[in-house]
C-alpha cells in the first residue's frame, strides 16, 4: 500500500520509516478515514470553557469525519478531558486564536459562511442553512453564549429545531447533532467537493503519520536533529 500511496502523491519516499511503524490494519484504517474526511464543514468554538464539553465536541468532530476546529480561549484554558476524546482529538487539525475575530476573518478568507448557534427570530433552523458553500458551524460559552463580535461578524444565524419545552441545548450535544445532519446533507448535495482535496489529504495524512503514535513523535525528533535548518517537510499539528 505504501508504493500506492506514493504513486498517488500521498506520501514522499522519505515517508517510509513512519509508515513502517503502523501495522498493515492500522495503515488501511488511516487511508480509509481519511477518504471521508471534509472541510467543507467546519466547527469553531468561543470560549468552551468546561473540558468535558470540550473534548465532547472533538469527539464528534472526529466521529463525522469534520477534520477542521477552531478554538478561541475563554476564561478557562482548551484542555479537553482525555477520558472522553479517547484520542479523538489527536486525529483533528485544530486551530488556536487569540479572538473570534480572527477565527471568524480567518475562515470567511478562505470561503467559509459562518453561521452563528443563536436563540433568535433571525435564526435559520438547521435544515434549512444553505451548504453550498463550505459551512463553518460557531459555538459559544457554556453559559452565556456567543459574544456580539461573534454574532455580529457571522455570515447568519441557526438554531436546531426543538419540540419540547426546553429550547436550548448543551453545548457538546448541540454540536453534535449539527454536525450530524450537516456532513449527511452536505455530502448529498456538493458531491466531491465535500471531500479533501488530494492537496490535503497528503498534508493531513503526513501529519498523522509523524504525530498519532510516540513511536512516530520520537522519530521525527530524531529526524528533525539529523536534518539541516530549514530543509525537511514542514510538520504543524495545529492547521
Amino acid at each position: 500500500m505504501f508504493a500506492e500511496l506514493v504513486q498517488a502523491g500521498l506520501l514522499d519516499p522519505e515517508d517510509r520509516p513512519f509508515w513502517e511503524l503502523l501495522t498493515p490494519r492500522r495503515g488501511r484504517r488511516m487511508v480509509e478515514v481519511l477518504r471521508r474526511r471534509t472541510r467543507h464543514i467546519a466547527l469553531i468554538l468561543e470560549a468552551v470553557d468546561d473540558g468535558h464539553n470540550q473534548a465532547a465536541v472533538l469527539r464528534s468532530a472526529d466521529a463525522f469525519g469534520v477534520q477542521y476546529v477552531g478554538v478561541v480561549r475563554g476564561r478557562a484554558p482548551f484542555r479537553p478531558n482525555p477520558e472522553v476524546t479517547q484520542g479523538a482529538d489527536k486525529w483533528l487539525s485544530v486551530r488556536h486564536f487569540e479572538t473570534v475575530g480572527q477565527a471568524i476573518r480567518a475562515m470567511q478568507a478562505r470561503g467559509y459562511r459562518v453561521w452563528a448557534s443563536r436563540l433568535d427570530k433571525t435564526a435559520v433552523p438547521l435544515p434549512e442553512v444553505d451548504l453550498s458553500a463550505p459551512a463553518v458551524f460557531l459555538f459559544g460559552n457554556e453559559h452565556d453564549g456567543l459574544s456580539e463580535e461573534a454574532l455580529g461578524l457571522a455570515d447568519g444565524r441557526f438554531i436546531v429545531p426543538m419540540c419540547g419545552f426546553v429550547q436550548s441545548l448543551n453545548v457538546s450535544v448541540a454540536a453534535a447533532i449539527t454536525l450530524f445532519h450537516a456532513t449527511r446533507r452536505a455530502r448529498r448535495e456538493v458531491g466531491e467537493a465535500y471531500f479533501l482535496t488530494p492537496a490535503e489529504r497528503r498534508d493531513v495524512l503526513r501529519r498523522w503519520l509523524r504525530t498519532t503514535t510516540p513511536q512516530a513523535v520520537r522519530l521525527s525528533r530524531a529526524l528533525a536533529r539529523e536534518t539541516p535548518e530549514g530543509s525537511g517537510p514542514p510538520v504543524n499539528p495545529t492547521t
